[in-house]
């Protein structure tokens, strides 16, 4: 009986296109994804584990031995020093080297996308331990308020949005101080102790409402014609000013172009959001950030931007490291094998110390281009402030303007923040999704949510806008779209639905 299994052994030719990532590769993309107050840390971790690797430091008369006289002028004797001096610290390189053999791979640099460095970033503390909410109760220290009022305040405080808005009717306020904390204070009451949070700084602070903010920081102003014509603006041609009807608001005012031109330049100084320039407070320390970009608008239009380089140290190759391996090599002859191992160890410091220089290089490079690409897309936003300014915008959109892969701009993106003459924001706070309307046109959801969310704080909270109206009047100020869309992204706002709004 035959045995009908057979084994048949063939050999194929297939052609597979794959990826692979070097090391030096995965350390620019770990040091990339780091905000600058983590990258601080990472060069410190990578100093102490390489002795390759220094910070360029001023010389420090402390350092020096004792015994060297400073004041001798003696040519000779300087050399002899310089050259005792240069001996003594490569050998101390080689000595180094040379204890380092034997050591385990762990012992060297081992770069990966996902370190450690990474896993706990809302524990990490950047910049100020001082938060928005403190910055506020310092002011209140300096009141002299009843006990009463203080409670009142801090509540005020407690409930302001990011933006330093004060988003809660007092009808509400005054329900919920009754509920949760036994206080019985009247809407009057309440209205008396926000008018004190209104004095406070930045200017606009406690406003309910965006017209009410910018009109607190009008008054701020000494007394003139410009304040009177920027009053007249906010309080009557408030829509025409938000949605940028220059021309219009000019005819109207009688101004020639001249006087336009220096009452709309002030106008776009008015600051949305006071409250983030008292710092943004992040996760649930409420601590302030570390802003990675610096950017500046100039009253003529010009937008400028740097990079926050914080304390990172300006890094290079330690000199006895390479002066001892030119010394090596000039005599690699007449070596013996334990020189030549203590060559190969020092030549791997030396190239790691090389590698993660040019990762800090090209982390540097990237978020520039990165940011010049947000800055150039998002131009308008970055002139006048104003949320409805952000175009529609995603990752393929910056990846394309800076030349860079979509995950590369996604690194980038994450944890960073930019410090704006409006605030400072995330970097993802500039990134939305557009709605494409039926006649095609393309509008931006955070365009969108914010003319929303207006429509909902000058309601009559005694008969608030269902969301078939909402829809109605959104599609009334450029926005038509769907009363679902509507009713999506008054849910996204944390809005409750009319009837819950009374």
């Amino acid at each position: 009986m035959k045995n009908s299994n057979t084994q048949i052994q063939e050999q194929l030719q297939q052609q597979k296109l794959g990826q692979t990532f070097s090391q030096q590769q995965l350390l620019q993309s770990s040091l990339i994804e780091l905000p600058v107050a983590q990258l601080v840390d990472r060069i410190n971790t990578e100093m102490n584990d390489n002795p390759a690797l220094e910070s360029e430091q001023p010389y420090d008369d402390n350092d020096a031995p004792s015994e060297v006289d400073y004041n001798n002028d003696d040519p000779d004797t300087q050399d002899d020093f310089e050259t005792a001096t240069e001996r003594e610290e490569r050998q101390s390189a080689l000595d180094e080297a040379l204890s380092g053999i034997g050591r385990d791979d762990e012992d060297l640099p081992v770069y990966q996308s996902g370190s450690s460095y990474s896993e706990d970033r809302e524990e990490i503390v950047y910049g100020e331990t001082e938060s928005f909410y403190d910055k506020l109760k310092e002011q209140v220290g300096e009141m002299d308020l009843t006990p009463k009022q203080r409670d009142i305040m801090e509540y005020l405080i407690g409930s302001l949005d990011d933006d330093g808005l004060l988003r809660k009717a007092l009808d509400i306020v005054s329900d919920e101080l009754a509920i949760y904390h036994n206080i019985d204070a009247t809407e009057k009451e309440i209205e008396q102790v926000l008018l004190m949070l209104q004095a406070f700084d930045p200017a606009g602070i406690g406003a309910r409402s965006l017209q009410e903010c910018l009109l607190l920081q009008i008054e701020r102003r000494d007394p003139s014609k410009l304040r009177d014509l920027m009053e007249r603006v906010v309080n009557n041609y408030f829509e025409a000013f938000t949605r940028k009807h220059w021309d219009k608001i000019q005819a109207d005012l009688g101004l020639n172009d001249t006087q336009a031109e220096v009452l709309f330049r002030e106008l776009r100084k008015l600051n949305p959001r006071p409250g983030a320039s008292l710092g943004e407070v992040v996760g649930r320390s409420m601590q302030q950030i570390t802003p990675d970009f610096i950017v500046d608008t100039q009253d003529d239009g010009t937008i400028t931007f740097t990079l926050n380089n914080g304390e990172v140290p300006e890094l290079k190759v330690s000199q006895s490291f390479v002066d001892s391996m030119k010394e090596y090599q000039q005599n690699k002859d007449h070596l013996s094998r334990q020189t030549k191992e203590a060559l190969l160890y020092i030549k791997k410091k030396v190239d790691a110390a090389q590698g993660f220089i040019e990762a800090v290089k090209v982390r540097r490079h990237t978020l520039s281009v990165t940011m010049r690409a947000i800055i150039q897309l998002q131009r308008q936003f970055f002139l006048d402030g104003d949320e409805a300014s952000l175009r529609p915008m995603i990752l393929k959109d910056v990846a394309e303007k800076a030349g860079l892969d979509i995950s590369t701009v996604s690194r980038v993106s994450n944890s960073k923040y930019a410090q704006t003459r409006w605030g400072t924001f995330p970097l993802r706070h500039f990134f939305s999704d557009g709605y494409v309307t039926e006649n095609g046109e393309e509008l931006s959801t955070r365009q969108i949510k914010a003319a929303l969310r207006d429509l909902i704080d000058a309601e009559d909270k005694r008969k608030p806008l269902s969301d078939d109206q909402l829809k109605d009047q959104l599609a009334e100020k450029g926005f038509p779209i769907a009363r679902r869309t509507v009713a999506k992204y008054r849910e996204q706002l944390g809005i409750p639905i009319a009837r819950l709004r009374k």
